[in-house]
């Protein structure tokens, strides 16, 4: 019952322990909402998906690896209300359940190639970026983190990239933390791969890794994207275009994506697409 991209969790604090009982639990969670499995598993790296029935209602069940980036998913998805999202239908925060809205067909964004995804992404986002506080956490204390961290995961990793962009990044996630504009709900991982054609409308999103913080952060994880197009003509187009349509401050957008970029690089299976990204960006 385990997927192969779940395996990696073994190796992690509680990982172990948490795949063990994960088919008790899945047991557990569809008995309580009177579930039935509809449906081979979906490809998930920190959560098991599957596709449920309830009658002749459908749903995808979602059951959490409980770790700091997914705390507050639910609630998020709660505050978006359908609204750019897929639908929260059940949440048990206990056994880190949740059950969403299905998505039919349920291509993804990168995968379908709308006429414009860029644009769809940008529409998306502003209907996302919805003013918020608690309890989610801060895109502050976040960078703050990431900054503190980066030269020793640098160092572990073997030294993968140039010391300057390990610096730069550090430095631009010093200096944009304390200065945000008003707080909205960020998606932070609003990738190719996690905005899904549906029937309620044409396009939402789903799987948010959810922080307080400001807008110019919210391109960030489309910039890097590689799934809309890998070339830096590419990159340099999301970010020109996505900037400009949302009316962010450049500087302060370019910051937050080199920032982050760089602190999710070095445990990354794109880390080599991930530095190049920075590059290109601080060529500008």
């Amino acid at each position: 019952m385990i997927p192969p991209s779940l395996r990696w969790l073994a190796d992690k604090p509680g990982g172990a322990a948490w795949l063990e009982q994960l088919p008790d639990l899945f047991r557990t969670v569809c008995e309580a909402w009177d579930l039935q499995p509809d449906g081979a598993e979906l490809s998930g790296n920190v959560s098991f998906v599957i596709p449920v029935r309830r009658g002749s209602e459908r749903f995808a069940l979602k059951l959490q690896w409980p770790h700091d980036e997914c705390a507050h998913e639910a609630e998020a998805l709660r505050r978006w209300n359908g609204d750019g999202a897929v639908r929260l239908m059940g949440h048990d925060a206990d056994r880190h359940a949740l059950l969403l809205e299905w998505c039919e067909p349920g291509t993804t964004i990168a995968a379908g190639r709308p006429a414009d995804p860029i644009g769809t992404v940008a529409g998306l986002l502003q209907r996302l970026s919805i003013l918020v506080d608690a309890p989610f956490h801060s895109l502050a204390e976040e960078a703050a983190e990431w900054a503190a961290g980066m030269h020793e995961e640098w160092e572990a990793a073997g030294r993968p990239c140039e010391r300057a962009l390990v610096d730069t990044a550090h430095d631009f996630l010093v200096d944009l933390k304390d200065s945000q504009g008003e707080q909205v709900l960020l998606h932070q991982d609003l990738h190719g791969d996690n905005i899904l054609a549906a029937t309620r409308e044409p396009w939402l999103a789903i799987d948010p890794k959810p922080l307080a913080g400001e807008r110019a952060f919210a391109v960030a994880p489309v910039v890097r994207s590689f799934e809309f197009g890998a070339t830096r003509e590419d990159t340099l187009y999301r970010f020109d275009r996505l900037t400009e349509e949302l009316d962010l401050d450049r500087q302060r957008a370019r910051g937050w994506t080199v920032g982050q970029t760089m602190a999710w690089a070095f445990d990354s299976n794109w880390s080599e697409w991930h530095f190049r990204t920075v590059r290109w960006l601080l060529e500008m």
